[in-house]
């Protein structure tokens, strides 16, 4: 599961992305509307930009860029998905402010090694506006946040499907780095759809089979997010994988593809680039005993009251009083009743946010306030211990396996929902 909400990887190609689209001129043209998504208008000059930077990007990487119109047409319908989401994030009253933005860039420039005064130097001299820069990462962070609030938190894993995945797999696994091409079908689809989606999914196929650039076909007709990258999914464990392309990719040899796959979500083509085998990993398992203050936010109680109320216990806590008791009395997570004690917690066992603020404390810190999908806590850390449990390690590391083999196929299943239920109007071929 990934544990950080924006990779270096990533911001280190939106920041290259950036450089080459300073690097081209700019040329001013008539502006209009090519698209609506909701209440709000997606313009040929956000369009033109995004563009020159996704050309930029294909173009470092060496993959053939697709014809303009396609291109064009693929990425308008990445920044409608993105717009959606932006959207349904502020309806669910999800911000990224000030502070936390100031801090994640704070972040990335120490990954890149640099002060940041180096950082924000390096932007000005690539021709970047800070203000730009800014606007782009907060937009990455509230999709972030918004998929961890409703898909990745709300994923069950119960015991059962630990002890049928530890039955199947064994104590070893495969890894393949796969190439991805995703056709989605809409919600509720109808079988004429279906059967038109289908006919172009084999048309893509059969031009990948015939020698096509299986990357330049990901950028030209993909659905998936990793459409720009080639679609390249990365080295993936058998058993993180979605079922039906583990099992893909178990046939195939390095550099050949699969036949079409059908899954709720539409049509796959899968090309193995690559597979080497793992041995399980020998070790112990960190863990971290914790309590928590959780305040949540609704109707009545804004952010602001959330985390006003937080400082306010974290400077009672300053002056000797009790986590456990002000946990009892304040805490609205089902832990109060133990004074927030949550136990012997996992690597994976809670969310992103949450577990990076708990792996930053030392044993008998508090922490400042955290903000989650769940709401704002603080967070203090009784204390750690590495626990040699080979068995429990085993059934750890399935848990987390089939979170992250479930992850893809609910984020793109909550994504065709939302799309589904967004007003958009296309206006890209109007003159």
């Amino acid at each position: 599961m990934q544990k950080i909400i924006l990779s270096l990887s990533c911001l280190v190609a939106l920041l290259a992305t950036f450089s080459a689209q300073a690097a081209r001129p700019q040329v001013v043209e008539a502006d209009r509307i090519v698209a609506i998504v909701g209440s709000e208008a997606i313009t040929l000059t956000e369009l033109r930009s995004q563009l020159r930077m996704a050309t930029g990007r294909l173009e470092r990487q060496g993959t053939p860029l697709p014809p303009t119109e396609v291109l064009e047409r693929q990425m308008l319908e990445r920044m409608i998905m993105e717009r959606a989401q932006i959207q349904a994030a502020r309806e669910l009253g999800l911000r990224i402010d000030d502070a936390q933005l100031e801090q994640t860039i704070g972040r990335i420039a120490a990954n890149n090694k640099m002060t940041r005064e180096q950082f924000l130097a390096a932007l000005q001299k690539d021709g970047i506006t800070y203000a730009q820069f800014r606007e782009e990462i907060r937009s990455e962070m509230m999709v972030s946040r918004l998929r961890e609030r409703e898909v990745d938190s709300r994923l069950v894993i119960s015991d059962a499907e630990i002890d049928n995945f530890l039955a199947q797999t064994g104590g070893g696994h495969e890894e393949f780095r796969i190439a991805h091409i995703l056709l989605r079908a809409p919600e509720s689809a109808s079988p004429d759809q279906l059967q038109k989606l289908k006919a172009r999914a084999e048309d893509v196929l059969k031009r990948a089979k015939s020698g096509e650039n299986f990357a330049e076909l990901a950028a030209a007709y993909s659905d998936a997010p990793d459409a720009l990258q080639g679609g390249d999914l990365g080295w993936r464990g058998q058993d993180s994988l979605p079922a039906i392309f583990a099992e893909a990719a178990k046939k195939l040899k390095a550099e050949e593809m699969g036949e079409l796959l059908q899954s709720s979500n539409g049509f796959h083509i899968l090309k193995l680039l690559a597979r080497r085998g793992s041995d399980a990993e020998e070790g112990g398992v960190r863990q971290t005993q914790a309590r928590h203050i959780l305040i949540r936010v609704d109707e009545i109680v804004s952010e602001a009251d959330a985390r006003r109320r937080l400082e306010d216990l974290r400077e009672r806590l300053k002056h000797g009083e009790n986590f456990a008791e002000l946990a009892r009395l304040y805490s609205q997570d089902g832990s109060a009743a133990t004074g927030g004690d949550l136990g012997w917690i996992n690597p994976g066992d809670t969310v992103p946010e949450f577990e990076r603020a708990m792996d930053a404390l030392a044993e008998g810190e508090v922490s400042p306030v955290v903000q989650s999908p769940f709401g704002f806590h603080i967070i203090r850390v009784d204390a750690r211990r590495v626990q040699d449990m080979s068995q429990e390690k085993q059934r750890l590391a399935a848990r987390q396996a089939l979170r992250e083999r479930k992850m893809d196929d609910a984020y793109q299943d909550w994504l065709r929902q939302l799309i589904d239920r967004t007003y958009v109007e296309y206006r890209l071929e109007e003159e």
